[in-house]
């Protein structure tokens, strides 16, 4: 038996190539179509996403080279450690083994720069000298802010209001990389003027914070616009997690029985779930499990449906679920999991049965992460403890069963700038927020008119 606390590969035993999933799908992608429902060309995003982004959005390449130059700045904190929970176990009561993959080692503090680091390469290559971009919670924004500073560029940050209030050094942390960070809605783009206009009090969402990236990318010939979420060139970029967690494993002489990561966009999901999608496909009894909020429940209650990826119509409409473009989340402390949609790719994925989805309200999950925080000494983002949650229940799950399986999840983030959460969760001040059928049924009732 393996009696390591932390499983550590070297430098050289980094992943040389990202897993593309698009090959392996059982079903394949539907096309991301525009407003009057012709397919998207790869020249109608020329405008807003570098051009070596947009062949890997659409790339049947099961495995794509990382460049030496990304490797090397992936180096700055990867490989990141396996760690075995030994005291949650000891605390459940159970046989199961849990893992956790620890992304909060970046110096951002979360899975974010593996993609952020790619993002902002391919696009100084191209000659581009400002990125723009959204953020929830403020990890991917702090991401491409550091990203950005390595690599020489400016970066402007449109951060989600709630989270920009709830978050504050956040933004500091943003700025200190030299980034301009702003709360969203604002009055610097015609979309975010009109939510004002329609709402001044609006807590903002990613959809509206996407369309204020967006819009600012296409008005200016010098800016791209990058996401840090749901599309396919950043769930590939994440899959050096899923990666390492298998070479760890069988470093520990483990096989994974359940794997389990947080969703709001996908992308911790997928970087840690899609390197094991193959197995699953092959037969292998392997649980893949993506967990998101009662406050924003896209796969577990959404249809599955083309949608616009932001508030003002300027992405593409996407086959996946969805709760609705204009669909505004309440203001719960897990920022990063508040989007209305999910990544194209592991929507299709969750309707074909390979991977499932719960979802969990945010006191459920604060008391989880209290209990992880009691036992591991680490203090986890409000996202991650969804993930941990869900570890929990499926370990208990097996000390009523008696089975020993081998849990791994995601843990995606440190909760270093959260306390103020924390903070209300002390105080009960959080809710258990859920929608009521009607309440999604109206929101749902203005998707586009395509199936």
């Amino acid at each position: 038996m393996d009696e390591r606390y932390k499983i550590l590969l070297s430098e050289s035993e980094m992943p040389q190539k990202w897993y593309n999933v698009q090959p392996d799908l059982l079903t394949p992608l539907p096309p991301s179509l525009k407003e009057d429902g012709t397919p998207i060309k790869p020249e109608d995003l020329e405008p807003i996403f570098s051009m070596e982004l947009i062949k890997q959005e659409v790339s049947q390449e099961r495995w794509i080279e990382i460049p030496d130059e990304v490797q090397d700045l992936l180096k700055i904190w990867r490989p990141t450690p396996l760690r075995r929970a030994r005291r949650l176990e000891k605390a459940l009561k159970t046989p199961a083994r849990i893992y956790f993959k620890d992304e909060s080692v970046s110096p951002a503090g979360s899975h974010k720069p593996n993609s952020s680091v790619a993002q902002a390469y391919y696009n100084k290559m191209e000659g581009i000298t400002t990125l723009s971009t959204e953020t929830g919670a403020g990890q991917w924004g702090s991401a491409l802010a550091f990203a950005s500073k390595l690599l020489g560029m400016k970066c402007r940050v449109y951060m989600v209001r709630v989270s920009y209030d709830q978050k504050p050094y956040r933004k500091l942390m943003m700025e200190t990389w030299g980034a301009d960070c702003y709360s969203s809605p604002t009055n610097m783009t015609e979309s975010g003027r009109a939510v004002l206009k329609a709402n001044p009090d609006s807590p903002g969402s990613l959809g509206i914070a996407i369309s204020e990236a967006v819009e600012d990318a296409v008005k200016h010939d010098d800016v791209k616009y990058t996401l840090g979420s749901v599309l396919n060139h950043v769930c590939l970029h994440q899959t050096i997690i899923g990666q390492e967690v298998k070479k760890q494993l069988e470093i520990a002489g483990e096989t994974a029985d359940i794997v389990i990561g947080c969703v709001g966009g996908g992308s911790n999901f997928a970087g840690i779930a899609f390197p094991f999608v193959t197995d699953k496909i092959a037969g292998k009894d392997i649980k893949l499990l993506g967990v998101e909020p009662t406050a924003c429940p896209t796969l577990t209650k959404g249809p599955y449906r083309y949608d616009f990826g932001d508030i003002a119509k300027l992405t593409p409409m996407m086959k996946m679920y969805t709760l609705g473009h204009d669909f505004v989340p309440a203001g719960i402390h897990a920022g990063g999991l508040r989007y209305h949609g999910a990544a194209p790719l592991l929507c299709s994925l969750v309707h074909d049965k390979v991977i499932e989805a719960v979802a969990y309200n945010q006191v459920d999950s604060f008391e989880a992460a209290m209990l992880f925080a009691n036992t591991e000494g680490m203090i986890p983002a409000p996202e991650t403890s969804h993930a941990i949650l869900a570890a929990i229940r499926e370990a208990e799950k097996c000390r009523e069963t008696g089975e020993a399986k081998c849990i791994v999840f995601n843990y995606s983030g440190h909760g270093f700038f959260d306390l103020a959460s924390y903070q209300a969760f002390f105080e009960g001040k959080l809710e258990k927020f859920e929608y009521s059928d009607e309440d999604l049924a109206r929101s749902i009732s203005k998707l586009p008119d395509i199936e």
